[in-house]
């Protein structure tokens, strides 16, 4: 698994991808949180990140299936993944490397951002004025939430025959994954029934850590989410084997 994480992330640091992705992330964050008209921070008056963290999983929705489309889709392409099933690790740690891999490159991506804490911490009125625990509950969330967009690309890669499809198809599922059960908890209206559909969605549990609230009930759900993903790409992985 160790090499299978290390041949990943240095061929991802070798070519232009890495860079790519962490360059347009923060570009596009700078721009709302900074430039923007309405949406930046100078002209709103407020010293804190909601910016970052209510556009940032719609960037990252996009930016994580460019990382994770390749992961099985080339290797497929290259006729590469028999030769990878023959070698002595299992099918699962090939999963596990390769998910690592692609999920350290987005940490890579989220860190940064950090400054803007900083910023935002020396431009508050007085110094230091801002919901740090709201903050930090937030950075939680979308470190999860870039861990399941991972495990989702990853998933999608392994059905997909080419890197387009694969890329699409990890679009749309974390499209639905993030927003689509809340949207479908609304046509139920308000009651348990809608309460729980809402709770299936991950754009509910990303909210509840956003509050500063580490609950583990949010923790194991994202973890869970992530460990089923993973354990489906490995079972459609061991039925092409």
């Amino acid at each position: 698994m160790i090499s299978i994480l290390f041949k990943e992330f240095n061929a991802f640091l070798h070519s232009l991808v890495a860079y790519l992705v962490i360059g347009v992330f923060l570009l596009a964050i700078s721009l709302f949180m900074w430039v923007l008209p309405e949406e930046n921070i100078l002209d709103s008056g407020f010293a804190n990140l909601d910016t970052l963290f209510s556009v940032g999983p719609y960037i990252l929705l996009f930016l994580i299936p460019a990382i994770s489309m390749k992961s099985f889709a080339e290797e497929k392409r290259n006729g590469t993944l028999e030769l990878l099933f023959t070698k002595p690790i299992s099918v699962f740690e090939i999963v596990l490397g390769k998910f690592l891999a692609c999920f350290l490159l987005a940490i890579l991506a989220i860190l940064p951002t950090l400054i803007y804490y900083f910023s935002v911490y020396k431009l508050a009125d007085p110094i230091g004025n801002v919901d740090s625990a709201g903050i930090a509950g937030s950075y939680i969330g979308l470190i999860f939430l870039a861990g399941i967009f991972t495990a989702i690309g990853i998933f999608s890669s392994a059905l997909a025959d080419n890197q387009i499809t694969a890329f699409i198809g990890a679009i749309f599922g974390c499209y639905i994954f993030y927003t689509g059960f809340s949207s479908i908890s609304n046509l139920f209206g308000s009651g348990s029934v809608a309460d729980f559909v809402d709770k299936l969605g991950i754009s509910y549990h990303y909210a509840s850590l956003s509050r500063g609230l580490i609950d583990s009930r949010d923790l194991l759900y994202f973890i869970s989410a992530i460990a089923i993903t993973l354990l489906s790409t490995q079972y459609i992985l061991e039925t092409k084997k």
